[in-house]
């Protein structure tokens, strides 16, 4: 659309699609609105649309992924959480926490530590979907009412993840971001859920997914309607030996090339080593990620779950220390 497009005429544009079976998309942006077009089996008919008050030009993208493109939207995406925190605006945001919610005090304890140090977002999980169907699976809704008290003593915004439709009606209750795992990236039924949703979504890349079909799971969540996600670089399963995963930092830049939506990175699972973390985190950000997600644990050797990959409360506070240093550089801010 124009610049000085009105509302109207947005709305017009909308219904034109609309007539014709088509389903428009309206991503508002820095200096216009441009309104993606899904459901046409093939090229849509340009001159039908260029007429219409308000449009500047129609554009036709090349990619499988429509909304998740840069040709529908040039500038990058900010995904507004709580009343404070904006992820892809330019500061760096830092999400941490357990990586299982065990106890109140346990959360808590954790919630302290790391909203002290300079978290700005805190994670924990009350759903647990594990390899091993005897290793411990969560607290479930028990788990969501922790992080809500968390959230109430701390002020941190909450981010934990569903595992199926049922999960996500109790997160989206609960907490203030959706999170969806690895194992769960193709899972087309919950994406359509979560894109249902009034909540801002992580999506994590799945253990062997390539970038397209990372970016074509985020696209079936803007499909429907929740254009605020956030992608998740975790690792990917590959030959090597000396970590859980090999985190795939070379997906941050590639992203951004071709992607509006700002882009996490998980260092925890992505090595599953608690000496890579702090390395691996200040890679991250030195390539460009939006945030990270690391996993914070004031006792992680008796930890429920993940405990090898998880920091402790001291050691997150001189790696925020860290990035403080690091962010300016590549003109972040902390």
């Amino acid at each position: 659309m124009r610049k000085d497009a009105t509302a109207a005429e947005i709305q017009g544009v909308m219904a034109a699609i609309d007539a014709r079976g088509y389903k428009g998309h309206p991503i508002p942006g820095a200096q216009r609105t441009a309104i993606g077009i899904t459901g046409n089996k093939g090229a849509v008919e340009a001159p039908a649309f260029e007429s219409l008050p308000g449009v500047l030009e129609v554009i036709p993208v090349s990619h499988a992924y429509k909304l998740v493109s840069r040709e529908v939207k040039a500038e990058d995406s900010v995904v507004s959480i709580g009343r404070d925190v904006k992820v892809g605006a330019g500061a760096l945001v830092i999400v941490a926490g357990p990586c299982a919610v065990e106890s109140l005090e346990q959360t808590l304890t954790v919630a302290r530590a790391v909203k002290k140090a300079g978290a700005h977002l805190l994670r924990g999980g009350a759903f647990k979907p594990r390899t091993s169907p005897y290793s411990f699976q969560g607290l479930g809704e028990e788990g969501l009412k922790i992080l809500a008290a968390a959230r109430e003593e701390t002020g941190l915004p909450v981010v934990t993840e569903a595992v199926d439709i049922e999960g996500l009606d109790l997160v989206e209750h609960y907490a203030d971001v959706i999170q969806i795992g690895a194992r769960n990236m193709q899972n087309f039924s919950l994406l359509r859920r979560a894109g249902r949703a009034k909540k801002p979504v992580v999506l994590k890349r799945g253990m062997s997914a390539t970038l397209e079909e990372f970016l074509m799971s985020a696209e079936y969540i803007l499909s429907e309607g929740n254009y605020d996600v956030i992608l998740c670089e975790r690792g990917v399963r590959t030959f090597s030996d000396f970590s859980r995963n090999t985190l795939d930092l070379a997906v941050v830049p590639a992203v951004k090339k071709i992607s509006h939506l700002p882009i996490f990175v998980d260092p925890s699972h992505g090595t599953g080593r608690r000496d890579k973390v702090a390395p691996l985190s200040r890679a991250a950000v030195a390539v460009g990620a939006d945030g990270l997600m690391v996993e914070v644990h004031h006792d992680p050797d008796r930890a429920l779950s993940d405990g090898p990959q998880s920091i402790t409360p001291a050691m997150f506070a001189e790696l925020v220390g860290d990035l403080r240093q690091i962010a300016p550089v590549i003109g972040r801010s902390l």
